[in-house]
């Protein structure tokens, strides 16, 4: 079948922000194609957080299992994390994606170009040897690993390597203290590996509450992950069969593996933005309040790619809502990123939403704090967990809101959703301390940390 040569929109990036966006609008009835430089999924579904999920789950009963043994889980203490079995298990959730998304665009009526998607003009996209010309473009190609000014840069693993290792090495560093090297610290760890955290300054996962990630800094110490703060790597230098990372100051840091934990950019290289008229300013897309290009109409940008929200899946399906609402409303519709809930899965996890105390001082709002450790909670104790705490800032007042939210512990992610409701819905702390919830359960654990 002949290729068209006209469409109505044109989407890069098969992830969860374009495939929203092109089958809104191919059900609408508009001609929407959509290229993909890769196997159709993106990154959430295929390399980033449903796979570590899977990982994660499996990490996560072992290590219960574990605390637990001295309590009936009898053989408890001899468990580990089997990252072959692991491996097979999580590819039994991600081989098949391909196939289902490229068979979920086809039947919404979207044409699928295999190949990556660039600019020749304002209106002309190209794919291959194919020219299409088209009304509207959406860049949502997602984010890569940011490009490092650190000698031997190019020798690092990605996050998206580690999730497709066939084992653990003996020795590995992460670079960064952020979500990716937390994260991956507290799999590997419980695969056995000895893990280095190298930090550059004194607030890893800096988006976080800064009393919560002290806990958690803490907690992953004692599991024999070596934490360096106000570590900067300079270079990463072949050693033998492994490497060496020298940090500022003269110290080396060896390892089999050394991993990319700096960031995230948007993924433009490769679409000739130039060519379309699409302005990019330090690396990013200079977009208006809809996540419309200031220079170029025609084209907007969603998810990772539009870098306007946080990088999770959740603000990648809002960003696709708003802009199919105004491609196929034809007026402007922002997205709403006020109230994002954020966790990183480590073990256990840390979860918050709303404002940090640092923000909320920085915005000169009246607050006060509900603070308090949670090992001795029954849904905390049973689990065998120690390390439990929680954050709260509402407003003065018997009849206040709910400003902020901040869990480390088991369950943290799930309690974390119900706080984001209560304060969507702008629901007084006084019903929530009345709310009536299924007992005993994390979530009715909210009422007791209201106090």
């Amino acid at each position: 079948m002949a290729l068209p040569s006209d469409f109505d929109l044109i989407v890069l990036g098969s992830g969860t922000a374009g495939t929203g966006i092109a089958t809104r609008c191919a059900r609408q009835g508009w001609r929407v194609a959509l290229a993909e430089a890769r196997e159709p999924g993106g990154t959430c579904a295929l390399r980033g957080c449903e796979p570590k999920k899977v990982f994660w789950t499996l990490a996560d009963a072992m290590e219960r299992a574990r605390r637990l043994a001295p309590h009936g889980v009898a053989g408890g203490e001899a468990l580990r994390l089997d990252w072959g079995a692991a491996q097979a298990f999580k590819r039994s959730f991600t081989d098949p994606v391909p196939g289902n998304r490229a068979a979920a665009l086809r039947e919404a009526g979207v044409t699928l170009l295999e190949g990556a998607g660039r600019f020749l003009a304002p209106d002309l996209i190209g794919v291959g040897t194919a020219r299409l010309r088209t009304r509207h473009v959406v860049i949502a190609t997602g984010a890569v690993p940011a490009p490092l000014p650190i000698e031997g840069a190019g020798l690092l693993a990605t996050s998206d390597d580690v999730l497709d290792w066939p084992a653990v090495p003996r020795r590995l560093i992460l670079l960064g203290g952020g979500y990716i090297s937390f994260e991956i610290a507290h799999l590997t760890r419980r695969a056995g590996a000895e893990v280095t955290i190298l930090q550059e300054d004194d607030r890893p996962l800096s988006a976080f509450d800064a009393e919560l990630v002290d806990r958690l800094v803490a907690w992953t110490r004692t599991l024999g992950i070596d934490v360096r703060l106000n570590c900067r790597a300079e270079a990463i230098l072949r050693r033998g069969a492994g490497y060496a990372v020298r940090a500022a100051g003269g110290e080396t840091f060896e390892a089999d593996a050394v991993v990319h934990g700096l960031g995230r950019v948007p993924a433009l290289a490769g679409l000739d933005l130039e060519a379309g008229g699409v302005p990019v300013e330090k690396g990013r897309l200079q977009l208006d309040e809809v996540l419309r290009s200031v220079g170029n109409p025609r084209v907007f940008a969603a998810g990772d790619a539009a870098q306007r929200g946080p990088a999770l899946t959740p603000v990648a399906s809002e960003d696709a809502r708003a802009v199919a609402a105004t491609l196929l409303e034809g007026e402007g519709h922002r997205p709403d990123h006020s109230l994002v809930p954020s966790a990183v899965f480590t073990l256990p996890p840390l979860a918050m939403v709303g404002l940090t105390e640092a923000a909320a001082r920085q915005q000169g709002l009246a607050y006060e704090v509900r603070r308090g450790d949670m090992a001795a909670y029954q849904s905390v104790r049973r689990t065998g967990e120690a390390a439990a705490a929680f954050k709260l800032l509402v407003e003065p007042g018997g009849q206040g809101r709910l400003l902020g939210a901040h869990l480390l512990g088991p369950e943290a992610p799930e309690v974390i959703n119900l706080a984001a409701l209560a304060m969507r819905a702008g629901t007084p702390v006084t019903e929530l301390r009345h709310m009536m919830t299924a007992y005993p359960s994390a979530g009715s654990n909210l009422a007791s940390m209201l106090g």
